[in-house]
């Protein structure tokens, strides 16, 4: 009885640990399909636009051999330091613009305008670590992209005025897309 419950804490700490590791490794759908194995893959970098040394493109996966594609919204972010230079990079599926659009246009239209009495967070999260998002503090709302789920040197600081621009960039995008 003893070693049974010694195998089911054993058994239950691995699978805590295994998906603890799946969590810091999450990709989109995209990066899946382009790090596929066995296969031929082909990648188009088409340029949307730029916003505080942003760039935003849409990149398009073709599977060689079978002949099929899919295609994202990619966010490149070069961050130096004193010592090094280093690319950030969020790949968007296409599935989830449509969302992060609407983010976006919530918190043009109903999150900036307001003031919060307390200490406020609004944030769109892809299944790929991309976030954008908005905080409320010292009486002012900061807006950004944060390109690296587990990477601080990864965000984009936007103002207010940038949230217009970026909406309009991921229109753009959202019609290359189709």
């Amino acid at each position: 009885m003893k070693k049974n419950l010694i195998m089911l804490v054993i058994v239950s700490l691995i699978a805590l640990n295994v998906n603890a590791q799946d969590n810091k490794t999450a990709s989109s759908n995209a990066e899946k399909f382009s790090s596929k194995e066995g296969t031929l893959i082909k990648k188009e970098f088409e340029d949307v636009g730029s916003l505080k040394g942003c760039k935003i493109q849409i990149v398009t996966y073709t599977d060689m051999i079978l002949g099929v594609s899919q295609s994202a919204v990619r966010f490149e972010y070069e961050v130096a330091s004193s010592y090094s230079s280093d690319t950030k990079i969020a790949v968007i599926d296409a599935d989830e613009l449509e969302g992060l659009l609407k983010s976006i246009k919530i918190m043009m239209d109903s999150v900036v305008n307001t003031f919060p009495q307390i200490y406020t967070e609004v944030s769109f999260k892809s299944r790929g670590g991309f976030e954008a998002g908005c905080f409320y503090s010292k009486e002012k709302w900061s807006t950004y992209l944060k390109l690296e789920k587990y990477d601080s040197k990864s965000y984009v600081w936007l103002s207010k005025d940038d949230l217009v621009a970026l909406n309009s960039i991921l229109n753009k995008a959202k019609l290359l897309l189709k």
